[in-house]
């Protein structure tokens, strides 16, 4: 019986998220973030970025999952401490002049890191990572980036949340909680001018396998497996007037063998200031998207998801929360430079 329930559960909870592309942590604010998805946006500004993510995922829902994350990346070496210039300075909350006059950043490269909790019921995954990016300029107002990021990761089974048909079978008393490392690597390409990005990145590049059982319970078929996650991302900047801008992206998520996942998003964006934006999920749902650069230094954005699935008649939609701090940003500007 405990070999039934223990490959019952554990199947259940290290394999369905593959079907369901959640073996990496979901994101609706990645476009507000590209770097939680693509090591090699880091650096990418003349400013460290730093952003606390938190993501409650099918709220009303018991043990849904629950994310929440803290990223920091900039630049270094000269980049960094050369970050102002008097074209910079006139545009603290910028129209469509400043792409107008544009120019690719000089190369330079950036580092960054990230620490995640992600805990879906007695299932927890924390993850510590450092990246490092280098840019080159390919043109008067394009440049590419190549990035690489290397950690560690820890899967986490709380044994005591397992609910059993025999609760008092001495091969689960006392178990307590089960704990496995595993190694994080990830590496991706960005490209990017005044109008248009571009990224492929994989992370979980390493498969490896995981269960908790010690080899005791499920057979070597069975063991759930953590698998290589693949984005490729991609956005295009269309002007409505000197005021107003739209930005329709782009991406796709492949991880075997779930199928195919694509998301189509639109953000409008007023002066570089504030932006509403729309989310499309195939065959998930939609969300709405806001945010707002309120200084030089502090920016918010907020998501909220509608699942178009089952899960709606007792789930209360998703909630994502973002918000970012610009270290350093002398130049006074509201808005990314080079990321948006």
């Amino acid at each position: 019986m405990i070999r039934q329930c223990l490959r019952t559960i554990l199947l259940i909870l290290v394999l369905a998220p593959a079907a369901m592309a959640q073996q990496q942590p979901h994101y609706t604010q990645y476009i507000m973030n590209p770097f939680i998805l693509n090591p090699a946006v880091a650096g990418i500004e003349s400013y460290w970025d730093i952003k606390a993510s938190h993501r409650h995922q099918w709220a009303g829902l018991q043990d849904a999952p629950v994310t929440t994350y803290l990223s920091a990346h900039g630049p270094v070496g000269k980049y960094s401490r050369n970050n102002t210039t008097p074209t910079d300075m006139r545009y603290t909350s910028r129209d469509k002049t400043y792409w107008d006059d544009y120019k690719a950043p000089e190369g330079h490269p950036g580092v960054g890191l990230t620490v995640l909790s992600d805990v879906t019921g007695p299932i927890r995954r924390f993850s510590v990572n450092a990246a490092y990016a280098h840019h080159i300029g390919l043109g008067p107002k394009t440049s590419i980036s190549l990035g690489i990021g290397a950690g560690m990761q820890t899967y986490s089974l709380d044994a005591d949340k397992l609910e059993f048909a025999d609760p008092g079978d001495p091969t689960m008393t006392g178990v307590g909680l089960m704990r496995k490392w595993k190694p994080d690597i990830s590496a991706g390409i960005w490209l990017y001018s005044a109008d248009f990005f571009g990224g492929v990145s994989m992370q979980n590049i390493i498969p490896q396998e995981l269960t908790f059982d010690k080899g005791e319970v499920i057979t070597a078929d069975e063991r759930g497996k953590l698998m290589p996650h693949l984005f490729i991302t991609a956005g295009y900047r269309l002007w409505l007037n000197n005021d107003f801008s739209v930005l329709p992206s782009v991406m796709l998520k492949v991880i075997e063998p779930a199928p195919l996942g694509i998301d189509v998003n639109a953000k409008l964006l007023y002066r570089d200031r504030l932006w509403l934006g729309a989310n499309y999920r195939v065959d998930d749902g939609f969300a709405g998207l806001l945010g707002v650069y309120i200084t030089p230094v502090l920016n918010i954005g907020y998501a909220y998801d509608y699942t178009a699935s089952s899960l709606n008649y007792i789930s209360k939609g998703t909630h994502e929360i973002t918000i970012g701090l610009t270290l350093g940003n002398r130049s006074g500007a509201f808005a990314p430079g080079h990321n948006w």
